[in-house]
């Protein structure tokens, strides 16, 4: 078994009717992508298991969906007009622009974090059961020179990042002798900043006084709802409010696929506490967002990484990163954003956003926890995590290759294909017609008598049908069918009568949420 590269996950999206370039006839549009028939399907199944477990599964967590479009005070009140921006720099030979952030970063990641793992790894396999970790981390010579050179450049990273000084992040860039990926040159530009949101005109007038943006972020649409919901849910504190929306930003270094786009989906939960409290929901959600990932994806291709440098808004933050064919990177955001979004809100439009606690009988300003993970990355790593080349029987004894996409089977675009054992003969189709016709409208099932019967089983094994039921001469005699599992390959006689309950059960949302 192995895991294809990059280059075929975003081929087999393709092929597969997944997801396609925007504008495709027209040589396409940077970093915009078209979600096709099935990728359609899989990105509603996982916003459906989202808002299943962030809204119906929590009795104190409503949903909102808030326009695009929002006053443009709102984005000088988030700090989006003033500090969203990116540090980009360019490389003078190349003439390919980069964050330099995201030099640093890669360059901490791939020159010094690999070489400290690579000396645990030897002291793991030198010393195997009695190796601890902490220890040799504490002691070892080498990882604490590494672990040394690591912590002067984050300090001082941390201090251009938070102190806007972008001479600073080029003479960084210039004494790690950090080279351009695409030509290794390390002739760079000076680093300047860029703002992320795309603007536009709102009526007829197009002067400045008409100015608005689309939004960068889903959250600002909760923060200044949050007395309308507030006091139309009567809620008490603490609860909070989930949103799935569209948001913007202006990507320059938009890359690796639909892992960074210029539009993009978001799902996000903005949780409101008493202050003082915060760490103590921070922590709840840190674990509670863990479990509902590891639910459908392997543990040890997750982890926490907290920030080293906390935006303007934040107290604490983490994010849960998957390990991308590129690495470990941002899967889902976790953030304590203090009272600076309600604060803010609550100065710029001089309208008071502060919550009564009937048992303190005092009002203030809420604190907030914040949960953020995106639609299309969460979608990337469902592909990636599930798509696999592995041998398998064939018919003449030896071996085969299969793609598959093992994807769990509540996620699955589709359920069950309904497959006639013969295209030319009406009696087996006109069967499997009625079985699917019974079945479409308790899950959806997919009808196929295209090609032989093989195919048509790694066809579904490509689309990542969880299940086949094949409709043969003995079904005509005896109402059974064959099922077969997508991940097994083991076919079991079944009557049709019991075909809803067995699907119905391994794809029930249940199977998921049941401890959330």
């Amino acid at each position: 078994m192995s895991k294809p590269d990059f280059k075929k996950i975003i081929a087999h999206c393709k092929e597969y009717g997944y997801i396609f370039q925007s504008s495709e006839i027209y040589d396409g549009l940077s970093a915009v992508y078209d979600y096709g028939p099935y990728g359609a399907e899989l990105k509603k199944n996982i916003k459906d298991y989202w808002w299943t477990a962030m809204v119906h599964m929590q009795e104190n967590i409503v949903g909102l969906d808030a326009a695009i479009f929002m006053h443009p005070k709102t984005w000088k009140a988030s700090g989006h007009v003033d500090a969203f921006n990116d540090p980009l720099v360019d490389n003078k030979d190349s003439k390919k622009r980069y964050r330099a952030d995201v030099l640093i970063e890669d360059y901490i990641a791939n020159k010094v974090d690999k070489k400290i793992n690579k000396e645990i790894d030897k002291a793991a396999k030198r010393f195997g059961d009695a190796f601890d970790e902490a220890q040799f981390r504490a002691t070892n010579g080498r990882v604490l020179q590494y672990q040394e050179k690591k912590d002067k450049i984050l300090e001082r990273f941390t201090a251009a990042m938070s102190g806007n000084d972008m001479a600073e992040m080029k003479q960084i860039i210039e004494d790690l002798e950090i080279a351009c990926p695409e030509s290794g040159s390390k002739n760079w530009t000076d680093v300047r900043q860029f703002n992320l949101m795309f603007s536009t005109q709102m009526g007829a007038l197009a002067d400045g006084s008409s100015k608005i943006y689309l939004r960068p972020e889903t959250a600002q649409g909760i923060f200044v709802n949050f007395l309308n919901v507030q006091k139309t849910t009567r809620q008490k504190l603490p609860f909070g409010i989930a949103q799935i929306g569209k948001a913007f930003r202006n990507e320059i270094v938009a890359r690796q696929f639909i892992f960074r786009m210029r539009e993009f989906e978001q799902m996000e939960m903005q949780f409101f506490v008493q202050p003082g409290t915060e760490m103590k929901w921070y922590e709840h959600w840190k674990a509670k967002r863990m479990q509902w990932h590891r639910a459908v994806l392997p543990e040890e291709k997750l982890k926490f990484h907290d920030h080293d440098n906390l935006a303007h808004y934040a107290n604490a933050a983490l994010d849960i990163e998957f390990e991308f064919p590129f690495g470990f990177k941002e899967l889902e955001g976790i953030h304590s954003r203090t009272d600076f979004d309600l604060g803010a809100h609550q100065e710029l439009s001089g309208k008071k956003l502060q919550y009564f606690d009937p048992e303190k009988n005092e009002s203030y300003v809420p604190y907030v926890v914040e949960t953020s993970i995106g639609v299309d990355r969460m979608f990337l790593t469902i592909m990636t995590n599930g798509l696999i080349d592995e041998e398998v029987p064939d018919a003449k004894g030896g071996t085969a290759v299969r793609t598959v996409l093992k994807i769990h089977p509540a996620l699955a675009p589709v359920k069950l294909a309904v497959l006639p054992l013969l295209k030319n003969k009406e009696a087996l189709t006109d069967k499997a017609r009625s079985i699917f016709n019974d079945l479409r409208l308790d899950f959806n099932c997919q009808y196929d008598e295209k090609d032989a019967i093989g195919k048509r089983y790694r066809r579904q094994d490509a689309i990542g049908t969880p299940f086949c039921v094949t409709v043969d001469f003995d079904t005509l005699e005896d109402d059974t069918v064959t099922l077969r599992d997508r991940d097994t390959m083991e076919q079991i006689r079944i009557p049709i009568s019991e075909i809803k309950s067995r699907i119905s059960d391994k794809t029930d949302w249940r199977n998921l949420l049941a401890e959330f």
